[in-house]
């Protein structure tokens, strides 16, 4: 899991059986039973449902786990106390996540991973299966402007006004972080808590993920067979690219002109902390490696290493919001729905949003990626897909994730020295 705050049993290992059943059977099915009297009811009526409450349950959790996430990531920045260290951090996690995305979604759309599938599967997006699609964001650059700004969250959160949920709960966030009273502490304890529940719903909801996922893939089996381990391989071939160049090009390019360390170095050093972040797949685990290979490998700050990593464990998920940006230009792909370029560069902004908002559980990023598909009315079948081959993207890009923190602390602690140097001159 990307960002895990606790410990829980792995349900990797069901959802691939569940994933290779719905299969499978789906595949026997449609050999079996194609044209036959009983084969749409039992697809249509029995199968599907399942898959589709599954696929519910996980919207649900939206609201809450968006807006407790984002506001908790936010706030605990405490940006008055923290001053230059904090800035910087949010600076170089906004701007090395944009990046991240923007390479993801370049490859889906030089790659075209989704494309070339059936036409039956394109159907899909128009049959009446992915009843989820929340009220799509307004096309005119104005029109999105001003729908950024909700008159009322609530209404806003009711009407699927994704944007202006977001835009909500970062203003709250930084408004809450900059609020020292009791009360203040104590509303921030409150959504903490608010956050615990999120995540105990999500693990319940993903104890019905093997039934979900072969439901899902049951249903898109019997209709295509086969046809979908193409655009599947493809896609995860092109997430593994991107976070290799975003590992090796982009954390190399920071590491030596943000940095001033020899990217060759960097990696050596922080090797201990990239095997524990893909052998546990979990940023919480592997904090202690990366606060002990930040202080006695790299030579960082006590001080800086603590914040920049503790901070990043919650905010920095440039793997994250890479995965969650190539896999909605996938499935809008897969599924043929056009998005311009003003709807990618959108897409763009909430996966950054969504790596700070993404839930530290297995398979923690779905309902941010379900949210996106719902504003821009991609079907929602298409997860079970993903989650059937999540276990090793997650694995990668935990990796990066961990990568990307200890990458932060490297430049957040050259800025410091600067300035500290320049200081200690003027005095």
């Amino acid at each position: 899991m990307t960002r895990e705050k606790r410990k829980h049993s792995n349900p990797s290992a069901p959802i691939l059986i569940g994933l290779l059943a719905g299969t499978l059977l789906g595949v026997a099915a449609r050999g079996l039973g194609e044209g036959a009297p009983w084969f749409d009811p039992l697809v249509n009526q029995i199968v599907l449902p399942v898959g589709q409450i599954f696929l519910r349950l996980l919207f649900m959790l939206v609201i809450p786990m968006l807006f407790s996430a984002l506001v908790v990531g936010i706030g605990g920045l405490d940006l008055l106390r923290l001053g230059r260290i904090g800035v910087r951090t949010l600076a170089y996690t906004v701007v090395v996540s944009l990046i991240a995305v923007a390479i993801g979604m370049g490859l889906v759309n030089l790659v075209r991973p989704g494309e070339g599938v059936p036409a039956s599967l394109r159907a899909l997006a128009a049959s009446g299966t992915a009843p989820f699609a929340a009220k799509p964001p307004e096309r005119s650059g104005i029109g999105l402007i001003v729908s950024m700004f909700p008159d009322n969250p609530i209404r806003a959160a009711a009407e699927g006004e994704m944007i202006g949920v977001i835009l909500f709960s970062l203003l709250f966030g930084i408004a809450l972080s900059m609020t020292e009273t009791k009360g203040a502490a104590r509303l921030r304890e409150t959504i903490e808590g608010l956050y615990d529940v999120s995540l105990t719903l999500i693990h319940g909801v993903l104890k019905l993920a093997p039934f979900g996922v072969g439901a899902l893939l049951f249903t898109m089996t019997a209709r295509l067979g086969v046809d979908l381990l193409r655009p599947l391989a493809a896609y995860v071939g092109v997430v593994l690219l991107a976070l290799s160049l975003h590992m090796f090009v982009v954390y190399s390019l920071s590491v030596r002109f943000l940095g001033g360390r020899s990217p060759r170095s960097f990696f050596r050093d922080i090797r201990a902390a990239m095997i524990t972040a893909f052998a546990t797949a979990s940023s919480s685990a592997t904090l202690p490696t990366a606060l002990k290979v930040a202080e006695e490998e790299l030579k960082l700050p006590r001080h800086v290493s603590r914040f920049v990593l503790t901070a990043g464990s919650a905010m920095n998920q440039n793997g994250t919001a890479l995965f969650e940006g190539v896999t909605v230009l996938f499935l809008a792909q897969l599924f043929d729905v056009p998005l311009d370029l003003s709807q990618q560069a959108l897409i763009m902004l909430i996966a950054v949003l969504g790596g700070i908002g993404t839930a530290g559980v297995p398979a923690g990023s779905l309902p941010v990626i379900a949210m996106i598909l719902g504003m821009f009315g991609i079907p929602l079948e298409g997860l079970g897909l993903i989650l059937g081959v999540d276990r090793l993207l997650d694995m990668c890009r935990t990796t990066l994730n961990v990568t990307g923190d200890l990458a932060a602390a490297v430049y957040v602690a050259r800025g410091e020295a600067k300035d500290n140097e320049e200081s200690g001159i003027r005095n």
